[in-house]
């Protein structure tokens, strides 16, 4: 699953450095993002992960399975609970939808586990987004089976005239879309040194550029993975 190499620094540049202790063995160790920047340009390539020891200098590198982007950064903190720093990785897509690469790995025991894949995520938080009658849409949430409804009104009259007669009623049926992960961010919602995790996904309408709103899912470690606590719709005020 995973492809383990040594890194040839020469070819590379580091492109995000932190330090904590991933190993559990209470010595800092060093954490590095390293890519190949485009020439007269932030997009990064070959992205890749590498965890030196900080007790022994022994240097693990690992392959992220989306490896391109920009911004590319890091991210220490505990997720699951057993007090030893987890790596969470961002990246920019630098699309439209403003999309994000995020993983997070486990390197305890000097062993690497997967702990958040935003592909699985985005495959798992489904929505329908539907437009109904008297100026709302509605949105409906597949993995917790929760409905949310969304009132257009004061949208103004250019927009709601495009889709609606003069009766509230729908010109013609309207569906959208609710799109992958926007931004995935670590916080520490009870105070209990364990990072908790806020999701992002925007709501479109017709187009990726007609927004509604943004579906916020707050994940937590448990059973052996991030499940969800949490789960509110956020609109725009008018």
């Amino acid at each position: 699953m995973y492809n383990y190499y040594r890194a040839d620094m020469s070819r590379t540049s580091i492109v995000s450095f932190a330090r904590g202790d991933v190993t559990g063995d209470r010595v800092p160790d060093n954490v590095y993002l390293t890519g190949i920047r485009t020439p007269d340009s932030p997009f990064t390539q070959n992205i890749t992960l590498h965890i030196q020891d900080g007790r022994t200098g022994a240097l693990t590198s690992i392959s992220l399975r989306d490896n391109a982007g920009y911004n590319p950064s890091l991210f220490l903190g505990d997720f699951t609970g057993d007090g030893v720093d987890d790596i969470f990785i961002s990246i920019n897509t630098g699309g439209s939808g403003a999309i994000m690469y995020h993983y997070i790995y486990s390197f305890a025991n000097n062993t690497t586990q997967l702990l958040f894949d935003f592909n699985v995520y985005n495959k798992h938080y489904q929505y329908e987004v539907t437009y109904l009658n008297d100026y709302k849409v509605e949105v409906v949430s597949a993995s917790n089976n929760k409905k949310y409804l969304i009132d257009l009104s004061l949208k103004g009259s250019e927009y709601l005239n495009e889709i609606y007669d003069e009766n509230g009623q729908l010109k013609e049926p309207i569906t959208g879309f609710v799109n992958p992960l926007s931004g995935l961010y670590p916080v520490d919602f009870d105070s209990n040194n364990v990072y908790e995790l806020l999701a992002y996904q925007k709501i479109a309408g017709r187009y990726n550029a007609d927004s509604l709103g943004y579906v916020l899912n707050t994940l937590g470690w448990k059973d052996n993975s991030f499940s969800l606590q949490n789960q509110n719709v956020a609109i725009f005020g008018y």
